[in-house]
């Protein structure tokens, strides 16, 4: 079985990758605005619920969830408390520190997501079929790289 070589790729510059960057970020975050409405969220809940989600059984604090949203243990509460609410989330006593609670996505909830982003990750998908393994790992490790630096830098702001 002989397999196509993916299709050359167009020659860009430093700068032109970082405007591409740029549109995409921008229409990720108007897109995020938008399923977040569609789901009676706020960016902020909606992001935290992606990361309950991303855990899966390996259920997170609040405070887990305030490092990595980069808000304080309060801020979290309530956005733990929207979600709650709204029927996402479920709070459970930590077996190992009964002071500490474990948030947990509730299934009905995560297929409400799921349901609205699969054909976006459907396309995603079938966009990342048109790139070698070796591409998607240098694609991999730059995401990967880039959100490291963008953490870092809004972390340096905050210490300004």
């Amino acid at each position: 079985m002989t397999t196509t070589p993916p299709p050359p790729r167009p020659a860009a510059t430093p700068a032109q990758a970082l405007s591409a960057m740029d549109d995409l970020i921008a229409a990720s975050m108007i897109g995020q605005q938008e399923m977040a409405q569609r789901l009676g969220l706020n960016v902020s809940d909606l992001t935290c619920f992606a990361y309950v989600i991303q855990a899966g059984e390996n259920l997170l604090t609040a405070g887990d969830l305030a490092t990595r949203v980069h808000v304080t243990t309060g801020a979290v509460t309530g956005i733990l408390n929207r979600l709650e609410r709204a029927g996402y989330v479920t709070r459970r006593p930590d077996p190992e520190d009964r002071r500490r609670v474990r948030v947990a996505a509730v299934p009905s909830a995560v297929a409400r997501v799921h349901e609205l982003y699969a054909p976006h990750y459907d396309r995603l998908n079938a966009l990342f079929a048109d790139y070698s393994p070796a591409e998607i790992a240098v694609l991999t490790d730059w995401f990967t790289r880039a959100t490291t630096l963008a953490n870092a830098y809004r972390e340096e702001l905050r210490e300004r």
